[in-house]
């Protein structure tokens, strides 16, 4: 069979071998960006050490990750208008030239500012990868493509952290960041040669670029504000005030400029797309209750359970690896049946359960008990992540996927950043610590874990929160619309 390139309209059929390499090509696309969000952490102390500035460590994650999510609806209504290739491509050069820039890096200012550059590639990777396999699938078949998905970020949940260890104490902090180029050459090699295969649909649409400025600074603010908050500054400071307040007031504007242009950065139609709306909410809280259990839970196993760090990493094994299963199994179901969205009420009513039952017996479960709970979770907060994606899909033309899924990506980092605070602010409430400013959570954690009476009770509340949350995610889903799901990847 013969793909002509640069076909302006229609979706050409692919061979089954063809699709195959595309997708293949798109979770290579995907791993790379899920890596990095994971390898540099255990890697800090090292960095830490070898170019000082210990006060500014925390922006070695940070900076990544405010660039990333500012950016990622930007490259999803580029890749709309030029086509997903290009935009591939440019994100895969961003994040390799500031893979290289970072393990050069001779200061931690030069380091963080890296960081940054590798974010503006690295947030559009997940989501233009995620397009890349609904140009190629149809939405009907497309729900088992998202456990091979779960299984790339699983499998780098849990590489990431071991590799960015193992890399840093044995040869040189800076290797985490090479590591990068020869996956980001296999990346684009194999990128570049397989989205030839689909058409270059070359639109005569404009930018907005006042809307995507607003955006972006509203986005900044808010993330500045979540980050700053109860660490660097006090939140009542006029710092953290002045951010939220710049934050409201470019999400008001925001919401005139979509209105008014008549291209809006983001399109009315799609906001207005009651299945839209409802998908981002769910995981809005669902996938910012996963992130607030992986970040709380290695601090249970340390101060409750005594486990050193490295097998505090390994202990989320069965939550990722359950995560891995609930995907895999809700999304071959929703390609086989009609009403697809029963497989994810049962999985959150089942995370629900799982996350009380942790927080009941928290203080005093023994480590495999608090493993199967884990496992039990992941399976429940796994079976939502097919089930929304691919009904965000199908629910918009197809000319609008990049901007409907880069609003989906977008929404589950949102969702996770402003969780994870919330969670945070309830932890230290529950030990009866202020939000010192200028203090690191580890050392906040560190004070808490004195008394281990209050630690418990701070854990149980902890995730009570993340019940909670997964509670409000699972009576969302209930006003999902379970529209039919297309057959064809054109609709």
């Amino acid at each position: 069979m013969t793909i002509t390139p640069g076909i302006a309209t229609g979706t050409p059929r692919l061979a089954i071998a063809q699709v195959r390499m595309v997708v293949v090509g798109a979770i290579l696309t995907i791993f790379l960006g899920a890596l990095d969000q994971t390898i540099v952490v255990t890697a800090l102390p090292s960095i830490g050490r070898d170019l000082g500035a210990l006060q500014n460590l925390s922006w070695v994650v940070t900076a990544y990750f405010l660039a990333a999510i500012a950016v990622t609806p930007l490259y999803g209504k580029l890749s709309d208008i030029h086509g997903r290739r290009p935009m591939v491509l440019v994100a895969i050069g961003l994040f390799t030239a500031g893979s290289i820039a970072c393990a050069l890096a001779p200061t931690m200012g030069v380091l963080i500012f890296s960081r940054a550059i590798q974010g503006l590639g690295g947030g559009a990777l997940i989501s233009l990868a995620q397009t890349i396999i609904a140009d190629v699938v149809s939405p009907r078949e497309r729900g088992r493509y998202q456990g091979y998905i779960g299984g790339v970020f699983a499998l780098a949940s849990v590489a990431g952290p071991v590799l960015g260890g193992f890399l840093s104490e044995h040869l040189h902090w800076s290797f985490i960041f090479w590591i990068n180029v020869p996956l980001s050459a296999l990346a684009y090699a194999m990128t570049s040669r397989v989205l030839r295969l689909l058409p270059v649909r070359h639109r005569s649409h404009s930018l907005d670029i006042l809307g995507a400025v607003l955006m972006m600074t509203a986005t900044l603010s808010l993330m500045l504000a979540l980050t700053w908050g109860g660490t660097t500054y006090s939140w009542v400071s006029p710092q953290i005030l002045g951010l939220l307040a710049l934050a409201a007031v470019m999400a008001a504007l925001l919401a005139v400029r979509l209105r008014a242009a008549d291209e809006p950065f983001i399109p009315l139609d799609v906001l207005a797309n009651r299945v839209v709306r409802s998908a981002t909410a769910v995981t809005f809280f669902g996938m910012g209750a996963m992130i607030a259990t992986t970040v709380y839970m290695p601090l249970y196993f340390e101060l409750h359970l005594g486990f050193d760090a490295a097998r505090s990493g390994l202990g989320l094994i069965p939550l990722m690896a359950g995560v891995v299963v609930g995907a895999t199994a809700s999304g071959r179901l929703m390609s086989k049946v009609i009403h697809y969205k029963r497989a994810p009420m049962f999985g959150l009513s089942l995370a629900v359960l799982a996350a009380t039952a942790i927080a009941v017996r928290s203080g005093n479960a023994s480590a495999l008990e608090i493993e199967i709970l884990l496992g039990l979770l992941g399976v429940g907060i796994g079976t939502h992540l097919p089930v929304v994606t691919v009904s965000v899909q199908n629910a918009v033309h197809p000319g609008a996927v990049g901007t409907a899924t880069s609003l989906l990506n977008f929404t589950r980092a949102l969702g996770s950043a402003l969780l994870v605070t919330a969670v945070g602010a309830i932890f230290l409430a529950a030990v009866g610590l202020p939000n010192i400013a200028g203090a690191s959570i580890e050392l906040l954690v560190a004070e808490a874990a004195r008394d281990a009476a209050d630690f418990d009770v701070a854990f149980r509340c902890v995730l009570l929160a993340v019940a909670t949350s997964l509670m409000i995610s699972l009576a969302l889903l209930l006003g999902l619309e379970e529209r039919p799901l297309r057959e064809s990847v054109d609709g």
